[in-house]
């Protein structure tokens, strides 16, 4: 049987360092009989050399376009927009599934290049549950930065370019310095705290130092009578980890910020979950993701009232590279290993099916 290839592309998002397929995970799948093609990225947090020493071949930066049609291109986030029709199997966190901005565009190209997609989102086990996911470190990142925009605020700046850490200690270490040395007397809320992004959030708070009390964990249960919710505007922090999937009442507005006035304690929302540009967003209080150079947009809070900022950095998870790209690349190894049986294997077969389905429904809002 021919050798299985798959082609790591690099990743042209500004700041994006984390991978899909890091050196450990590579040395497997070609342990396993694959053929790795790796194109030479120096954002990459994990060198062209490292990947070379466990028996990749490198191949030159964003070269994939050049690829033969029938290897497999992995990647994780979009692809540059472009109306160029996509001829390959792409790999990748595709955020079209959901109507966001462009999603049918997006779709159209795969339409016209008979490509297919797999979104990684969607890849899914048994249970429904996301095969590999980076939910707890988007979650972890997502606190951090919370807590630095705040810190930052009450010294009356807004929050600077964020840059990575080499590790969560050093992201602990440096929030604690940047809040005076601990985060004890915040007073922050997580909603959505029992899934991998909302465990994330609270396990950052709790090492950084904010007493367990003032760390408010919700879920579906408190959620579940309906927003808007008052509770967010008596923390410093809010930190939204849900998982959206279908339309609910919004857990904060304009309306209610403006109501409050001068009693408002929120400072800071981090919208980790970041769906912006959903029709349903329940944080319909901004219109834009904020990015690592510019972390921070000002909401309108009227004149008089104190500051409030949100944090929509759709790739949180990217200040924390390594340990991140580690974790979700291991977990993505055994639906890779089954790729070489992608049309019998049932993680790659539903991923398809919804992909089949999501370029039916593009194709007919593009007139295709």
């Amino acid at each position: 049987m021919a050798k299985q290839s798959l082609w790591l592309r690099c990743e042209k998002k500004p700041f994006e360092r984390r991978t899909a397929i890091t050196p450990t995970t590579a040395k497997k799948l070609i342990d396993a009989g694959f053929e790795i093609f790796v194109e030479r990225d120096s954002q990459r947090i994990f060198k062209d050399e490292e990947y070379e020493a466990v028996g990749c071949k490198l191949v030159e930066h964003n070269s994939w376009p050049n690829a033969p049609k029938d290897i497999p291109i992995i990647g994780l986030k979009e692809l540059p927009e472009s109306d160029d029709p996509i001829p390959h199997t792409h790999i990748q966190f595709a955020h079209c599934y959901k109507q966001q901005a462009g999603w049918s565009k997006v779709l159209s190209r795969f339409h016209r290049g008979g490509g297919t997609l797999y979104d990684l989102e969607f890849l899914t086990d048994e249970q429904g549950r996301r095969v590999a996911a980076f939910g707890y470190h988007a979650g972890f990142a997502g606190a951090a930065a919370g807590a630095l925009a705040l810190a930052a605020e009450r010294r009356g700046k807004p929050l600077g370019q964020l840059e990575p850490y080499e590790n969560e200690d050093a992201m602990v270490e440096s929030v604690k310095a940047e809040l005076g040395g601990s985060g004890k007397g915040l007073k922050v809320l997580v909603i959505g705290a029992l899934g991998r992004c909302g465990r994330g959030a609270v396990d950052l708070f709790r090492k950084v130092g904010v007493e367990e009390d003032d760390i408010l964990k919700w879920d579906m249960a408190e959620t579940a009578k309906g927003g808007p919710f008052q509770e967010i505007l008596d923390v410093d922090v809010f930190v939204n980890c849900i998982y959206l999937s279908s339309p609910i009442p919004p857990f904060l507005t304009k309306e209610q910020i403006a109501a409050a006035g001068k009693d408002r304690r929120l400072r800071v929302v981090v919208d980790v979950s970041c769906d912006t540009t959903n029709p349903h967003n329940p944080i319909p209080i901004y219109n834009i993701n904020t990015t690592f150079s510019k972390p921070t947009v000002p909401v309108e809070v009227g004149e008089g009232n104190p500051p409030l900022s949100v944090i929509s950095i759709d790739h949180l998870p990217t200040l924390l590279p390594r340990e991140a790209s580690e974790q979700f690349s291991a977990a993505l190894l055994p639906s890779l290993l089954e790729l070489p049986n992608r049309k019998t294997a049932r993680v790659w077969v539903e991923a398809e099916q919804l992909f089949r389905q999501k370029l039916a429904e593009a194709a007919k809002v593009e007139g295709l």
